[in-house]
């Protein structure tokens, strides 16, 4: 790894206030344009120790990455992950990042352009659901996606990341988490909403997003996520992260 330190790349000038009117319907999440314009602001905001998150993802991905191979970032939004990886990761590794929604491709595309990086930096449109390539890779990220892709599908994901990684390649993975025990599942809930009320949601806002999320964001437990990995062959699994329920883990092929 470098010696040099990840930046992350936000543009919070716009702020989240998709779910600030009251008086608007309820719609499933979406990663349209609304949401692009203002969602490294939403992460920001909603995503508890965000920046420190990115920052153990770049060290990790800098102990794995290998020239000569690619670094997939899988639901890369608006690449505030690859740009903080263009400073940590070896200048031969080309990166690829992959979303399914055009919007958040073309702010990605925006701060890439503006970041005046010389790395190969690949956007390429996919739907995990239909089906998608991974090749040569030494170094998988993978944040707050896999909980947006719906069960059936998940070993299928899994197994193309496992497939196209090289031999002792590792994969990155951010998600929220669920437990079996509901006490400590409505205790670690509450905390979390706590944490966007201090940082400028109001409860109607956290209230109309838990109902656009409900049927789109549907979280694993812990031991199921690890037993996944497992299940398609990753060698080595170990948590890096954890605030109650946000979890990173790293598995290595």
């Amino acid at each position: 790894m470098t010696d040099q330190s990840s930046r992350l790349v936000l543009h919070t000038n716009s702020r989240d206030e998709v779910f600030a009117d009251e008086r608007n319907s309820v719609a499933d999440f979406s990663f349209n344009s609304t949401v692009a314009n203002v969602f490294d602001d939403m992460v920001s905001r909603s995503v508890p120790f965000y920046g420190e998150m990115q920052r153990m993802v770049c060290e990790l991905a800098g102990d794995f990455a290998q020239p000569q191979s690619n670094l997939y970032d899988i639901g890369c939004s608006t690449a505030t992950t690859l740009l903080a990886l263009d400073h940590v990761v070896d200048n031969h590794v080309d990166f690829v990042g992959i979303d399914n929604a055009p919007d958040m491709l073309k702010k990605a595309a925006e701060k890439i352009e503006e970041s005046g990086t010389n790395r190969s930096i690949e956007l390429v449109t996919g739907d995990l659901h239909r089906g998608f390539s991974v090749e040569n890779a030494s170094v998988v990220t993978m944040l707050l996606t896999l909980q947006f892709v719906r069960p059936l599908f998940r070993e299928r994901v899994m197994k193309t990341i496992y497939d196209g990684l090289n031999e002792h390649g590792c994969l990155l993975l951010i998600e929220k988490l669920t437990s079996e025990d509901t006490t400590f599942n409505r205790l670690f809930i509450d905390h979390y909403y706590d944490f966007k009320r201090r940082n400028g949601y109001s409860s109607i806002e956290i209230s109309k997003k838990r109902e656009a999320l409900e049927n789109v964001l549907i979280p694993y437990r812990l031991e199921e996520n690890i037993q996944l990995l497992k299940e398609v062959g990753f060698k080595s699994t170990e948590v890096f992260f954890r605030w109650y329920n946000f979890c990173g883990i790293v598995a290595v092929k």
